[in-house]
């Protein structure tokens, strides 16, 4: 994302089967950064949001359920960066289920 914005080098965008799932994958990331001895600078959507932003410097987070996920399609937005796509992940993205 380096060549498209100055807000972040990467963005990674997850999905969430349920609001308790999305949740629980917000939590996992925060305690993955707590142990590197980093911290989220901010954070928005916490609760029972759809979608929950972590800011954590040189990336960010969305972590988002699949509906709110096809509704603001982040890949068409950000199409032209550069992505990655974690093998397992290719398998889970909204409309290739």
């Amino acid at each position: 994302m380096r060549d498209k914005t100055s807000i972040a080098d990467y963005m990674l965008i997850c999905t969430g089967t349920s609001n308790r799932q999305l949740n629980a994958l917000v939590d996992n990331v925060r305690d993955k950064v707590k142990a590197a001895g980093l911290k989220s600078l901010s954070e928005e959507g916490k609760g029972d949001s759809d979608w929950v932003l972590l800011d954590l410097g040189d990336v960010i987070v969305h972590v988002m359920t699949a509906a709110a996920r096809q509704f603001y399609d982040l890949e068409r937005l950000w199409q032209g960066a550069e992505q990655s796509r974690a093998a397992s992940a290719a398998h889970h993205t909204p409309g290739n289920e």
